[in-house]
């Protein structure tokens, strides 16, 4: 069962700045129109390669656009795959942020 995490949870975690990494799964393009601050990109289709370099020891968050989009589902597949017990999956993405009024930074 996928484990998942709300927008207001989100910001709990990053106001009490609890350790974990959080990855916009999303196209870089669109990371860089939008992003949840303090949030790393990594698409989807490039996990298998780049998960190296996460800290199996935290809490790994996905999302991708909003609660159709299908990009942090599979991410979160291939984490579990790969040996990550704690992803979770924020199912609202930065449409749900962006929706509680939660600031967003645009850049790479």
């Amino acid at each position: 069962m996928t484990e998942t995490i709300t927008a207001e949870e989100l910001k709990n975690k990053m106001e009490n700045e609890d350790n974990f990494t959080l990855i916009n799964v999303l196209t870089k393009e669109s990371y860089e129109e939008e992003h949840i601050p303090g949030s790393i990109n990594i698409p989807y289709q490039d996990i298998a390669q780049h998960y190296k370099e996460l800290n199996k020891d935290e809490d790994i968050i996905v999302h991708c656009s909003d609660e159709f989009c299908d990009a942090s589902s599979i991410a979160y597949e291939k984490l579990n795959k790969l040996g990550f017990d704690n992803v979770i999956d924020f199912e609202g993405g930065i449409e749900k942020w962006k929706e509680k009024g939660y600031p967003i930074e645009k850049g790479g």
